[in-house]
């Protein structure tokens, strides 16, 4: 691929750069996190005003026509910023996923407003004994009538609280691991039988367990065939495995240059401990790390659409595995070289190691990546 940035993406990090900085500092962050919905509405309509919710979306559909190489670069922004609105959770799992397989009429409906900023999606897909095994589905979906009955639990569904739509992987046919029977519905959080716990999750974005208890839906609201939904629910999750390696990049190198920073001004036996020799070979190595991260995350971003599932899934699988090494390799780096002060919630440095930790449990942790592109 090319690594050279396009006019179009050079342009879209400077406006996601300069809106994180202007806007999104870390005094304001904490007001964000702590209000009602946890993240802000008002940045949520100006993400869609500069034309950030609808990088995309076709043009007829009121977004840009764009890549998933256009929407990583504002993704690495929002990981310098350790933005918390539902960017991941609507523009690029659940838009993405309406988008890939949805049916005309949803497309239409549903994304020029998440574009416009109206419409917020949540993926329920991930179970209480699932894992990562996409496949390992309990949630039932029956046909009643002309439409279907959900029964069944999601877990740790990012966003879910404040989200407009769910979709919801459920099984149709079946047995419990099968690879067919999979389908996937539009629910509406607010419908009768439809109960959700939201909690903060480690790196202050939100998430809830939602619990489905005899929800009826029409037959429109299933995205694409009936039994069908793995192989689009794998490319989704895909997807979002290469967004969080570009958040997790931006906070790489956001917590390098605040550790780098702090090391020059920080002074011990009358001198900054920047110039201590071993400090400096910890830095050096974390700077490396910052780089071998980005060098696989080209891999990701390269792969993060690509029709063949089994070359997707290899490529995915080795810059994830690696990226969450790196940021783990930043992550404690920066928590020694700072000491005491990183392990405090009244610096930023010690937010960005949760972030980190976070992220690398997303779409798949570590030691799942590397089994499966050991397969």
């Amino acid at each position: 691929m090319d690594f050279v940035a396009t006019d179009t993406q050079a342009m879209l990090r400077d406006t996601a750069d300069r809106l994180v900085r202007d806007r999104y500092d870390f005094e304001e962050r904490k007001k964000i996190v702590a209000s009602d919905d946890g993240f802000s509405r008002k940045l949520w309509k100006e993400l869609a005003d500069l034309g950030l919710l609808g990088i995309e979306i076709p043009e007829e559909q009121g977004g840009s026509g764009g890549t998933f190489a256009d929407v990583a670069v504002v993704l690495e922004s929002f990981g310098k910023g350790l933005v918390v609105e539902p960017y991941l959770s609507t523009v690029v799992l659940g838009a993405g996923l309406i988008a890939a397989a949805g049916w005309e009429a949803q497309k239409h409906d549903i994304l020029p407003k998440v574009a416009s900023g109206d419409m917020l999606l949540a993926l329920a897909y991930t179970e209480a004994h699932s894992r990562y095994a996409l496949n390992h589905v309990a949630t039932k979906a029956r046909k009643d009538g002309a439409g279907y009955v959900i029964d069944g639990h999601k877990a740790v569904v990012l966003g879910a609280d404040t989200a407009d739509r769910l979709i919801v992987s459920a099984r149709t046919s079946g047995e419990v691991d099968d690879a067919s029977g999979i389908s996937l519905f539009l629910v509406d959080p607010k419908a009768e039988g439809v109960s959700m716990r939201a909690f903060p999750n480690l790196d202050d974005r939100r998430a809830a367990e939602v619990t489905f208890d005899g929800v009826k839906v029409e037959a429109s609201a299933l995205v694409g065939a009936e039994g069908d939904g793995l192989l689009p629910l794998e490319a989704a999750i895909d997807r979002g495995a290469a967004a969080v390696g570009c958040e997790a990049l931006g906070a790489m190198g956001a917590l390098n240059a605040l550790t780098l920073d702090y090391l020059k001004t920080r002074t011990q036996f009358g001198r900054p401990i920047g110039k201590f020799q071993v400090l400096q070979h910890r830095m050096a190595d974390m700077v490396m790390a910052e780089q071998q991260a980005r060098s696989m995350l080209f891999l990701a971003i390269e792969q993060a659409d690509a029709k063949d599932p089994a070359a997707r899934a290899q490529a995915i699988s080795a810059a994830k595995a690696q990226i969450d090494a790196c940021g783990q390799v930043v992550g404690r780096g920066a928590i020694q070289l700072h000491g005491g002060i990183a392990m405090t919630m009244e610096y930023v440095a010690g937010h960005f190691f949760r972030r980190l930790t976070a992220l690398e449990k997303m779409m798949g942790d570590r030691d799942y990546h590397l089994e499966r592109f050991a397969i």
